[in-house]
């Protein structure tokens, strides 16, 4: 556990790595050496808006913000929905810095690092959920869901960086290929409903690195 609370899953990490097996607790420990150094170094940041959620003739519409969602993951993520949070966390430009030093010195712990990072921003986001589920305490959410996913667009990211003042809040700008810099950020959406919400994309199926995951080649899953 960090001081700022997050608590970085080195499992994660490890599968960011392609791990598969550790019996010895070599790479557990080499991740553990270089997640302590990173939680302690950084302040993850974020910011998160709820919007009304409409249908429109191009998908889900969030109502006032200036983003539509296409496609059907968005179409049942949000049936049952009458708000959705979007949100954005960033490891920040301290991160990269970090990296490009570890890059030029020792490769083989830059790789560690880079894994770490995806975890924590991970992380991150998880934290985010937490707090709005407590704040909005009667709702049920849905599983969190990124451009990227299924077919949702990875243009998305566009509006909704747009939408949530993500540049100026957060120093987060996105490039013309839809990635986003710094490169340890991640945006989502999360639906908000009267009733319990079904797991909707806790598998391969929805994820846009199923047919290049390493992880998949080894028989598994981000689940397992």
């Amino acid at each position: 556990m960090g001081e700022n609370g997050i608590k970085l899953d080195i499992g994660e990490a490890l599968r960011y790595l392609g791990v598969k097996e550790d019996p010895e607790g070599t790479m557990a420990r080499a991740v553990e050496t270089e997640a302590d150094k990173l939680v302690r170094a950084l302040r993850p940041r974020y910011v998160y808006r709820l919007f009304p959620v409409g249908q429109g003739r191009s998908g889900v519409v969030l109502q006032g913000s200036g983003v539509t969602l296409p496609g059907s993951l968005a179409g049942r993520m949000l049936a049952q929905c009458d708000q959705a949070a979007l949100l954005a966390c960033t490891l920040g430009a301290r991160f990269e810095t970090m990296l490009r030093a570890a890059q030029a010195r020792d490769m083989a712990r830059a790789v560690i690092l880079d894994a770490c990072g995806s975890a924590l921003v991970e992380a991150c986001c998880d934290g985010l959920e937490r707090e709005i589920a407590s704040r909005y305490p009667g709702r049920y959410l849905t599983d969190r869901f990124s451009p990227g996913y299924g077919d949702l667009p990875l243009e998305t990211q566009d509006a909704i960086c747009t939408a949530l003042d993500a540049e100026r809040r957060l120093g987060v700008q996105v490039r013309s290929s839809h990635l986003m810099n710094p490169s340890k950020s991640v945006t989502a959406v999360i639906g908000l409903a009267d009733a319990p919400q079904p797991a909707r994309v806790r598998g391969c199926a929805y994820c846009s690195l199923a047919g290049s995951c390493s992880i998949r080649e080894g028989g598994k899953s981000c689940a397992d």
